[in-house]
């Protein structure tokens, strides 16, 4: 079974008093852009968040037709590898992806790929590797371990997420590997309202993914300290 992870618990401090979960992307909440991406190749999605999100989040994905279930951060605020540990808590899949709630360009088809190389049985974490820089919201994960793994790192008071991966068996996916898969518009994400208002007009200049610069260019992606 294929599980999702949203990770939505940060306090996004770069959108000022906004919940960048639910701020609309080219007039469609950012979560739920999220949630249908990936929908498709899973069977269950779990959000992280907050219980002060919870209702908030549960409106913005009112018109998704994916089921899903929520874990709420027991203790907020102990960063993004805490809401990973508590999503696979909460999940029945034997894997899962663990992605951001910002990043609305996530490939389904890479995601796809990623699941037929954990279920080779030869790492508990399939990861992506790109400039350097590990991808851990952009990965998929075995359950039990990384679960047992994040519990770990916790009690060590570790907060990034790539702490885990010093107890796991980590394939990692390099970047020749992702280029003849994807791009590298998979990894990017929304941290600012800047970046919504960019996203947002070539959205409505582009039935597809939106014409970012080339991947060669000195773009930001996903870095393991998110917006929390």
């Amino acid at each position: 079974m294929r599980g999702g992870v949203v990770l939505a618990g940060g306090r996004s401090t770069r959108f000022g008093d906004q919940d960048k979960a639910v701020v609309t992307l080219a007039g469609t909440p950012l979560i739920r852009r999220v949630v249908d991406r990936i929908a498709g190749v899973v069977d269950e999605v779990v959000i992280n968040c907050r219980q002060s999100q919870r209702d908030s989040i549960t409106a913005a994905l009112a018109e998704s037709n994916t089921e899903l279930r929520f874990a709420i951060d027991q203790t907020p605020d102990r960063g993004p590898m805490a809401g990973l540990a508590r999503g696979l808590e909460i999940t029945d899949a034997t894997h899962s992806i663990a992605v951001g709630c910002d990043m609305p360009f996530i490939d389904p088809d890479f995601i796809e790929y990623l699941f037929d190389r954990i279920t080779e049985g030869y790492a508990d974490a399939v990861v992506p590797r790109l400039n350097e820089w590990y991808q851990p919201t952009h990965a998929v994960y075995t359950t039990n371990p990384t679960y047992a793994a994040c519990r770990r790192a916790l009690n060590d008071d570790a907060r990034q997420l790539i702490a885990p991966f010093e107890y796991l068996d980590i394939l990692t996916i390099s970047e020749p590997t992702i280029s003849s898969h994807t791009t590298h518009q998979t990894f990017r994400n929304i941290n600012t309202p800047k970046e919504l208002s960019v996203a947002a007009s070539e959205l409505t200049t582009s039935s597809d993914t939106p014409n970012w610069p080339d991947d060669s260019d000195n773009t930001r992606v996903n870095d393991t300290v998110r917006d929390w």
